[in-house]
């Protein structure tokens, strides 16, 4: 019997345009829609690997530009690859590097790939697509991503058009600097809000037969009803035999949109940037716990949170006061209450995908859902 492929993804509930899968990787399953804690630098700010994989995530993002900076993916190699050298065993998905990049000043674009200046050491750096799958063939994790150009919010055709044209050409180097079949190399959509650069893009990745495909280029500033205008339009252009990954989203109403449109990953900094800020997520809308009206508030978080600072009896008073007292342990806990409000969140979707009520579910969460609360 010939050994199974490393990557099989399968459908297995759809409600509506929802679905409810399993991606199966080398290292372990991922059920979807999944959200994918992110850790930049190998790590998800202000939490262990214990503390992630406790929240229900089973995949989690770390950076390409980041890693190959410091401490540089030799090192990494040398210490037994990325899994171990941050001690997650569960699937790893690497970015290509190109949002970071494209984000920094001062940088050339041209056909060949980017030139910046290293951001520590200040040397002249380049990055070309077969330099970013080098580096994430030996990190690796196992879904690694193309590089494309991230076209910037707001833009005109002209530009769009230029960025769909080198993603494209992009895309054909990356798969040829591909080295490993043990990891996924996914596509990215590309083409800013204009439907027929979305897709050319899209229509001419999925001849390309890749593992799955992605959409970028939504969470630059677009806002909530044009990244689902662009979603909505982008994802049935995608196979639907493979998995969609929506990059960088979001809030969690994007979410939930985003998977009404048919998405199957995410992956956003919003629970733990904004954990650190002391904004935490409940079933009834964001809250701001440095806010005074919570320094004699005994309740937890969310009364109907299950994660470690809810359930182990962490007041919203005492987390006011350790953010008062610039204790780490703020940082800490409300970052294991975020992260844990999202992969509650995306379990529940697959919940009400498979019992075949998911619009119906959209509409009561958001219904009692403030997306910004008084004081926030």
């Amino acid at each position: 019997m010939a050994p199974a492929a490393p990557f099989q993804f399968r459908v297995e509930a759809r409600s509506g345009n929802a679905r409810a899968g399993l991606l199966e990787t080398p290292h372990g399953p991922v059920h979807t829609p999944a959200f994918m804690p992110v850790g930049t630098h190998g790590a998800v700010k202000a939490m262990t690997p214990e503390q992630v994989a406790a929240t229900g995530a089973e995949m989690i993002l770390a950076n390409t530009y980041h890693l190959a900076l410091r401490p540089g993916e030799g090192t990494v190699e040398k210490l037994g690859g990325l899994h171990r050298f941050v001690s997650w065993p569960g699937p790893i998905l690497t970015d290509s590097g190109g949002f970071q990049v494209f984000s920094l000043p001062h940088k050339e674009i041209s056909d060949r790939g980017v030139r910046f200046k290293n951001e520590v050491t200040g040397d002249a750096m380049e990055l070309t697509p077969e330099r970013s799958i080098e580096i994430q063939n030996v990190l690796g994790a196992d879904v690694i991503m193309a590089f494309d150009e991230c076209t910037p919010f707001p833009a005109d055709e002209k530009l769009a058009a230029a960025g769909v044209r080198r993603t494209l050409a992009w895309m054909e180097r990356c798969a040829a600097a591909h080295r490993r079949a043990d990891q996924a190399l996914f596509g990215i959509v590309q083409g800013s809000v204009y439907e027929a650069l979305r897709e050319r893009c899209a229509s001419e990745l999925v001849a390309m037969d890749l593992p799955g495909y992605a959409i970028g280029g939504v969470s630059v500033g677009e806002g909530h009803e044009l990244l689902c205008r662009v979603t909505g339009f982008t994802a049935p252009m995608l196979p639907a035999a493979k998995p969609r990954y929506l990059m960088g989203v979001g809030m969690p109403e994007d979410l939930l949109a985003a998977i009404g449109f048919g998405m199957d990953l995410f992956d956003c900094v919003i629970p733990t940037r904004f954990a650190r800020s002391a904004a935490v997520f409940t079933a009834r809308g964001r809250i701001r716990l440095t806010n005074r009206r919570y320094r004699r508030d005994a309740y937890p978080i969310d009364v109907s949170c299950d994660c470690s600072a809810c359930a182990g009896g962490f007041s919203r008073a005492y987390l006011h006061h350790l953010f008062a007292a610039n204790e780490i342990l703020s940082a800490i806990l409300c970052s294991i209450h975020n992260v844990r409000f999202y992969e509650r969140l995306v379990q529940n979707a697959r919940e009400a995908i498979r019992a075949g009520r998911y619009e119906d579910w959209q509409r009561a969460f958001l219904a009692g859902y403030v997306r910004e609360t008084a004081g926030d």
